[in-house]
């Protein structure tokens, strides 16, 4: 987790074939996964997201898509943001009239950029036993592309790229470990 100068908590999501970029710009994927540690101790709890979805849209606001949560750089659209039973999945396009969106798009199919981070305030938290923190509420600011994920569970791939047996190995043993964690609590 960091800090923005904005107060701004930031939290990264690798995630494999959750992110997929089709036509050059769309993409969709999972910009937080629940229930899985991150390298900071801090895990998202179901439905963290919820009030704070639900409001943007009473106000007619929209959660914005930042290259590597650099407020003067959005780079896209986010057409829709939806918790559901495995985390925050999210639907856009990158716009790829402005340079930094073409840079964009283009480093994601190249899969030279393979994260979403969330930009967010902690409104409720608590420690469990293990010290870590869970995020029961948060209120999200903005979802990012950005290079160094904190959630290395899995890795974002550009629509169209076979997985080997080598990433199908790595995959299925991330799926282990996070089963024997998940089986912990």
């Amino acid at each position: 987790m960091m800090t923005s100068e904005y107060g701004l908590e930031k939290k990264f999501c690798r995630i494999g074939e959750a992110v997929t970029l089709t036509e050059g710009c769309r993409i969709e994927g999972y910009a937080s996964l629940f229930g899985l540690t991150d390298k900071g101790g801090d895990v998202v709890m179901p439905g963290a997201y919820g009030k704070s979805l639900a409001r943007l849209k009473a106000e007619s606001r929209a959660v914005r898509m930042l290259w590597q949560h650099d407020a003067t750089q959005p780079i896209g659209v986010w057409d829709e943001i939806a918790e559901d039973g495995r985390g925050l999945r999210v639907k856009g396009r990158i716009l790829t009239e402005i340079e930094k969106g073409r840079d964009a798009a283009a480093l994601v199919a190249a899969g030279a950029i393979d994260g979403l981070s969330i930009g967010y305030r902690t409104v409720t938290a608590e420690k469990d036993a293990k010290g870590q923190r869970l995020l029961r509420e948060v209120e999200l600011w903005e979802v990012s592309l950005v290079t160094f994920p904190m959630l290395p569970e899995a890795r974002v791939s550009a629509k169209g790229e076979t997985l080997g047996a080598e990433t199908l190995r790595d995959l299925a043993a991330l799926f282990e470990e996070a089963r024997r964690t998940l089986a912990g609590r």
